[in-house]
């Protein structure tokens, strides 16, 4: 968090070189009926099951040591309310004292997302109805201050809604600009065209709204490898990319969470300080 309020600090386009503040590797958790899955770009119809056990899976990746966990209601995303509100509910229940989690998917009023936060989500993300009711998003970061987080998700520029089954004529950069001026926690972006291909993160598109506003911002989509992790901290961090999310590449093995957070965090981490030398005593 206080990196977070930090960021918020810094004019637009700062950047820095040097050490930067501890970056985050979210494991994801897509919800669709009651199994954790993952989707290739965000189609339900290309669902693949990674396990019948959510909770478990929560559990698996908080002794992982994950700083922070992604749920995503698939079916809410899609229906426009909580569809796996039971499983979420017994997810926060097993880990959510240890592990700060961030959930999306069907939240479409202030009373949902109260019900979450009193369950004990640390974020919530808003994203379908960010882009349809932006004077929702507005109320939401005044009722919850520092508990939202707006979700963008984009296909070569623009962005989509409902379970990205809809495309809209949104530029991504210009929504996000709009929306920064609500007082956002962060902003989740994710690239619907790697998500879930393990094609690398998009750097270009990533980049360009990290410069063009000032919110701290999650990556989404594409994580694949080591190097994906560290082109992040090399060329993201710098404009206030705060973390990356993980989903597919964790479930299939091709990264390993703790050697992923493990090199975001030498990566970011601070040089030790270089004392200078004494100057010899005079002689007397």
């Amino acid at each position: 968090m206080a990196a977070v309020a930090h960021l918020r600090e810094l004019p637009r386009h700062f950047s820095r070189s040097g050490p930067q503040h501890p970056v985050l590797i979210i494991p994801a958790i897509d919800l669709k009926d009651g199994h954790c899955v993952r989707l290739q770009q965000g189609r339900m119809d290309s669902a693949t099951v990674f396990s019948d056990d959510p909770v478990a899976m929560a559990r698996h990746w908080s002794a992982a040591g994950a700083r922070r966990l992604h749920i995503v209601d698939l079916n809410g995303a899609v229906a426009g309310r909580p569809r796996n509100e039971k499983v979420i509910r017994e997810m926060i229940k097993a880990i959510g004292e240890q592990t700060p989690i961030q959930i999306g998917g069907g939240i479409r009023d202030l009373d949902t997302i109260e019900s979450y936060l009193d369950a004990g989500v640390s974020y919530v993300v808003i994203g379908t109805a960010a882009v349809k009711n932006p004077g929702f998003l507005s109320d939401a970061c005044y009722a919850f201050p520092g508990h939202i987080i707006a979700g963008l998700d984009a296909k070569e520029g623009k962005v989509a809604v409902e379970g990205w089954s809809k495309m809209t004529g949104h530029d991504v950069v210009d929504l996000a600009k709009k929306f920064e001026d609500y007082g956002l926690e962060a902003l989740v972006y994710t690239d619907i065209g790697r998500d879930g291909m393990m094609g690398g993160v998009n750097i270009e598109a990533t980049l360009k709204l990290a410069q063009a506003i000032r919110t701290p911002i999650i990556a989404s989509g594409g994580l694949n490898n080591l190097k994906d992790v560290q082109t992040i901290c090399a060329k993201l961090v710098p404009e206030g990319v705060i973390g990356a999310i993980a989903g597919r590449a964790l479930y299939e093995g091709a990264i390993d969470f703790k050697k992923a957070q493990a090199a975001a965090d030498k990566a970011t981490e601070k040089p030790a300080a270089v004392v200078p030398p004494k100057p010899p005593a005079k002689a007397v």
